[in-house]
């Protein structure tokens, strides 16, 4: 839900999710194709799910891939993340993922032996400009893709309108406001009931949830390390400047505690705002304005 007064919505499909942007007014025909050409170029070049992308190319073949100055942020965050998390956050989990059954074709029929993700830098020798790839690997950036495109996509509008909500899934960019944005917090057992409410006054807010993508016995929040599904962590809530930071920290926090995460952050006294639910009930947040929990 928004807080413009006389909010335009576009709503499409890309990326796996439902896009909505509500803006005061439609924006320009010329916003509307830079945003789908930002969104097909994103897709072009970093879906595992098709053939023809580079994230494709790289499976098939070590070499150097050169990198967009756009998505070095993305690069650079992905590496600043495994590094948080001692590998628990790792895009060359893709094969993981694929194995698991969660591949190009959703088969969702896992193998016998799922495999654990290679080390960073046994695959990955320069992620600076190009990306230099020892070995063929399937990436998946995933754990904060949609975040980094809502950024990307919330910057595309930003010089159209002054006013914005960018909403992937639920994975929001915000325009600065006086009067925050008032967003339900999904439970993870019942779509159809939130376990609380936030009031986000601009930058992001994303979430992470085990019951997102879930078959047999797996979900789509892979443990690279020992490819299996995380388990003590229900859902995740993170509020940050970005959506990219925020994406990659609300996965984060299924294989990281938050405290020792939150170190290394300064946004404000406790470092980001995170709600966490886990497996046994207990809830952990920290004081976010206008926080409302319903448990």
């Amino acid at each position: 839900m928004t807080s413009l007064a006389t909010a335009h919505h576009w709503a499409f499909d890309a990326l796996g999710t439902r896009w909505t942007i509500s803006t005061p007014a439609p924006l320009t025909v010329d916003t509307v194709a830079a945003v789908e050409a930002e969104i097909d170029r994103i897709d072009r070049v970093w879906s595992r799910f098709r053939d023809d992308s580079v994230v494709a190319d790289m499976a098939r073949r070590a070499g150097r891939y050169e990198v967009a100055e756009s998505d070095q942020p993305l690069l650079d965050w992905y590496r600043r993340l495994y590094d948080l998390t001692g590998g628990g956050v790792s895009p060359l989990v893709g094969q993981t993922l694929a194995d698991a059954g969660y591949d190009a074709g959703y088969s969702l029929r896992p193998s016998p032996q799922v495999p654990v993700a290679p080390d960073w830098d046994a695959v990955i020798a320069d992620h600076v400009g190009v990306l230099d790839m020892r070995a063929p690997a399937l990436l998946d950036v995933g754990a904060a893709g949609k975040g980094f495109a809502v950024d990307r996509v919330a910057a595309i509008v930003a010089e159209c309108v002054g006013d914005y909500v960018v909403d992937a899934g639920g994975d929001m960019a915000i325009s600065p406001r006086d009067r925050g944005v008032r967003v339900a917090l999904e439970h993870p057992l019942d779509s159809s009931k939130a376990i609380g409410v936030v009031s986000v006054a601009g930058g992001a807010i994303c979430a992470s949830a085990s019951n997102r993508r879930a078959w047999a016995d797996w979900h789509h929040i892979v443990d690279p390390r020992t490819a299996s599904p995380a388990r003590e962590v229900l859902a995740t809530w993170v509020i940050a400047p970005s959506a990219m930071e925020a994406d990659g920290l609300a996965t984060a926090l299924f294989f990281t505690p938050a405290a020792f995460l939150r170190g290394d952050f300064d946004h404000h006294r406790e470092g980001f705002h995170h709600v966490t639910i886990r497996r046994n009930g207990s809830v952990e947040h920290t004081a976010i304005p206008g926080l409302e929990l319903f448990l």
